[in-house]
């Protein structure tokens, strides 16, 4: 099925390649992507492979006539993982031995001048990126995010949404977006898997014998699966800035019910619990500015639930008549937010430095640790050799006792363009820490990383 729907997407290129060539060339279709091949394996014997992504994408877009606007699709076309072979049947299977996806990344529509010259609309599939920070940003939250690869900060998937921007003039524009699906975040995938999925604890002499975990979506209607938000933004006096919100969901799951029984007479415990997402309401403002060549950045976000999330522990199972509620996240606002700067030093050398306090996957006052992020990078040879000798991270998870709940990063890189479309990049990730931050979980998964990307 799928190398069906490969072969019919590359036929549908020729088509409309070979009746675009009679069209004016402005109005052409516009065909480009890349091709990346991103190996990584452990540092530590019998250097485990970690990661396998061979990616080709494939970016279509097409001018409407008269500027009135135009069409957009990005295309991932991969071969992502290793073979999961369990026995000879599996030969027979070729998304077993060579497992590969398609996946459209964004597909939409745009026109410019709707019904009246300030209005633009776009409708289809969309990255709605929001936010003036590097990478990280507390005010994206129209989209899910996008966590297959842990090690890629900031990734999101797109939406199918209707998203509407109306221009004052050029320094003022409000924006209105509405998304009719809530769409969850992806979870990390091969040695990463476990990296956001909370330790089960349970005092001695209990053990858990078998867990079992059930998600309950929002129901499929328009009010309350929707998504919604409005942006204004501006520039003013040397400085881009917006104010945001959105009315969504988290993109993370949260306990909903447990029910525990026993599974035997030692002391084994089976564990079925459900989960759910919570509504919530974010508060965004963003800044961005320059001052003497430094560049300066600051991102915040106000989240409040919509009510109480409370978690209910059924154990009629072990004690008669015993539930138990646990309050996992109470009505009230918390903060995440984000200040940096860089630099672009006269010999070549940059620098960028960036704090952010409340991670992605962090929720709740009390609940947000602190990141520290630098990278410092040397370029040579008119930029085709770049050097990050000093790149990384360092998190803080509890100021009181920080020798025992910190985590570092560290991933110093080498990258070099061949040529004026071929990059290659080597560079390792070291892992450190103690305590319970999820970057204390990656210890044993040191790595080397390769990558290779042309750009056509």
């Amino acid at each position: 099925m799928k190398k069906s729907v490969a072969i019919l997407m590359l036929a549908a290129v020729q088509f409309f390649s070979a009746l675009s060539s009679a069209q004016d060339e402005d109005l052409k279709l516009k065909f480009s992507g890349e091709l990346m091949t991103d190996q990584r394996f452990l540092l530590q014997s019998p250097n485990n492979w970690a990661w396998n992504e061979n990616r080709l994408t494939l970016d279509l877009g097409k001018k409407f006539r008269n500027d009135k606007g135009k069409f957009f699709t990005e295309v991932w076309l991969r071969n992502l993982g290793l073979p999961q072979i369990s026995s000879s049947a599996d030969l027979y299977n070729k998304n077993i031995v060579a497992p590969y996806n398609l996946e459209i990344r964004e597909a939409y529509v745009q026109l410019y001048g709707f019904l009246t010259k300030n209005l633009d609309i776009k409708i289809g599939k969309q990255r709605i990126a929001w936010g003036t920070a590097d990478v990280i940003n507390p005010t994206d939250n129209l989209n899910p995010y996008d966590l297959e690869d842990v090690l890629d900060f900031g990734r999101h998937r797109g939406s199918w949404a209707l998203n509407l921007e109306y221009y004052f003039n050029n320094d003022f524009s409000v924006q209105g977006v509405y998304i009719p699906i809530f769409q969850p975040a992806n979870l990390p995938i091969g040695i990463f898997a476990d990296a956001l999925t909370p330790t089960l604890d349970v005092p001695p002499p209990f053990t858990v014998k078998e867990f079992n975990d059930e998600s309950i979506m929002p129901a499929y209607n328009i009010g309350e699966n929707s998504t919604a938000g409005a942006k204004f933004r501006g520039f003013a006096g040397g400085i881009d800035f917006s104010l945001s919100y959105v009315w969504g969901y988290d993109g993370f799951p949260i306990g909903d019910y447990n029910t525990i029984t026993f599974a035997d007479q030692q002391g084994g415990l089976n564990v079925d619990a459900k989960t759910t997402f919570f509504r919530q309401h974010i508060f965004g403002a963003d800044m961005a500015t320059s001052i003497g060549g430094v560049g300066l950045w600051a991102e915040g976000a106000a989240f409040l639930p919509e009510k109480e999330v409370v978690m209910t522990t059924d154990l009629t199972g072990i004690i008669p008549g015993m539930t138990m509620d646990s309050v996992l996240l109470k009505k009230q606002v918390f903060f995440k937010y984000v200040i940096g700067a860089d630099y672009n030093f006269a010999n070549g050398m940059y620098l960028n430095l960036q704090y952010l306090h409340g991670f992605v996957n962090e929720r709740g006052k009390g609940n947000l640790n602190d990141y520290f992020f630098m990278q410092y990078q040397m370029k040579f040879f008119e930029d085709k050799l770049k050097i990050s000798p000093l790149a990384g991270g360092f998190i803080v998870s509890d100021w009181s006792k920080v020798s025992k709940n910190y985590a570092l990063i560290y991933v110093p890189e080498v990258s070099y363009m061949a040529t004026d479309n071929l990059e290659i990049t080597l560079s390792t990730a070291l892992f450190g820490g103690m305590g319970s931050n999820m970057f204390v979980k990656f210890n044993d998964y040191d790595m080397f990383m390769f990558k290779v990307k042309y750009s056509f």
